[in-house]
């Protein structure tokens, strides 16, 4: 059974950081692509980072580049997501990911986690 773990939101003043962590299990990790998603009120779940299994290429959603960084240590089986920058728009609750293959666009959906809820003040 695969569990995925989320940690680290909170509440943020608007221009702060935080970094989200999200702990797999279950499952051989350095084998899996990883990526973060979120979804604030009343909208659709939207991609924010994706990272292949070892760790060689990363993908963003234009609204994030240059802000958040994806990353991984599959020593932990732990996907990392720092949020610099950040904007009331980034408010959301965010969910880990753990997709089916090695290779992020191979494939879709595989494990969520529960979410982290982050909050942004402006």
């Amino acid at each position: 059974q695969v569990q995925l773990v989320e940690s680290g939101g909170g509440l943020v003043q608007a221009g702060g950081s935080l970094r989200l962590s999200c702990t797999s299990s279950g499952r051989t990790f350095r084998n899996y692509a990883m990526g973060w998603f979120r979804q604030a009120p009343g909208k659709e779940r939207e991609f924010v980072a994706g990272i292949n299994s070892n760790g060689g290429s990363t993908y963003y959603a234009d609204s994030v580049k240059g802000r958040f960084t994806i990353s991984r240590d599959n020593g932990r089986n732990t996907v990392y997501l720092q949020m610099d920058s950040l904007e009331p728009e980034d408010a959301a609750v965010y969910y880990c990911n753990q997709r089916p293959s090695s290779n992020f666009y191979a494939g879709e959906f595989g494990y969520w986690g529960q979410g982290t809820q982050v909050t942004v003040s402006s």
